[in-house]
């Protein structure tokens, strides 16, 4: 009798907790993951852009990014809020805002000091992603978007276990074979959890020379469309290499709004827009079925 109340107890506690993810999940319209089959190809650089697009196409205030990468979060240092330390309140923690206006949550707030490593299994970093998502006031917002460390290991499945109603995945690659063979493997992934692909973006697409002009392909070109059109995923942009990109984020300054007119920025603009219309089709598509199934 004993084992058999304490196993009641626990089931109620979990269903307790995961009604509480789903009401804090709910005031949230678009919860998208920024994935990548491998690292290395900035993944985090685009997350925290796409994130301030976002923001600046009418969005402000209204945008969030919850960076899983649990032993080297670095969405915190790309958007201006590193150092900082999240609030916690009786009602729950908050997230921590950027100077830009965006809701950030990121392991990096709850450390003790930069240097010390976070040394844990699967259950503990999918005990604290929940908790990312249950305790944290975001609030209501537009957009929630996930940064995961490269892969299909535990941060992203506990991501995709997780989340309630998730939009779709943006996966990151660059133009070299060797990315494209592993962002197969991000598609598959995204698939097998139901999870739908809005599409790929080439990153390090290229680099125009600042004083020639000449556009040099150093990692290749056209990997990423390649791979949209052999697995029949959308293709969202090519963002090309830009050393401004690098310089800004290292100083926490979004390369975005600072240069609206390069070519970078114009990707990123091009991005929102496709994602944007990804999203409406699919709102009109479910609004089809509610209407078909009555």
């Amino acid at each position: 009798m004993e084992k058999q109340a304490a196993t009641e107890k626990r089931i109620a506690e979990f269903t307790e907790k995961d009604q509480k993810l789903k009401n804090n999940m709910s005031r949230i319209k678009h919860k998208i993951a920024v994935i990548s089959g491998k690292g290395g190809v900035g993944k985090s650089i685009v997350a925290a852009n796409l994130a301030m697009a976002f923001s600046l196409h009418g969005y402000k205030d209204r945008v969030g990014i919850l960076d899983v990468d649990i032993h080297g979060p670095c969405i915190p240092k790309l958007l201006g809020a590193k150092g900082k330390k999240c609030q916690i309140t009786p009602l729950g923690a908050l997230p921590v805002t950027s100077p830009e206006g965006i809701k950030v949550v990121s392991m990096d707030f709850l450390v003790q000091s930069q240097e010390t490593p976070i040394v844990w299994r699967g259950p503990l970093k999918m005990q604290v992603i929940r908790q990312f998502l249950s305790d944290f006031m975001w609030g209501e917002l537009d957009f929630l978007f996930i940064d995961a460390p490269p892969g299909t290991g535990d941060e992203p499945l506990s991501v995709m276990q997780l989340m309630p109603e998730m939009d779709g995945t943006i996966i990151v690659t660059i133009p070299s074979e060797v990315s494209e063979d592993v962002v197969k493997k991000a598609v598959t992934f995204s698939r097998q959890m139901g999870i739908p692909v809005i599409g790929i973006v080439e990153n390090m697409s290229g680099f125009v020379c600042p004083k020639c002009g000449e556009a040099i392909n150093i990692l290749g070109a056209g990997g990423g469309k390649r791979i949209s059109e052999e697995l029949g995923v959308p293709f969202l942009g090519q963002i090309p290499m830009d050393q401004k990109i690098c310089e800004e984020a290292d100083k926490g300054i979004s390369f975005i709004k600072g240069h609206v007119d390069s070519p970078a920025a114009k990707a990123f603009t091009e991005i929102v827009n496709k994602v944007e219309a990804f999203l409406e089709t699919k709102k009109a598509d479910h609004n089809s079925n509610k209407k078909e199934s009555k």
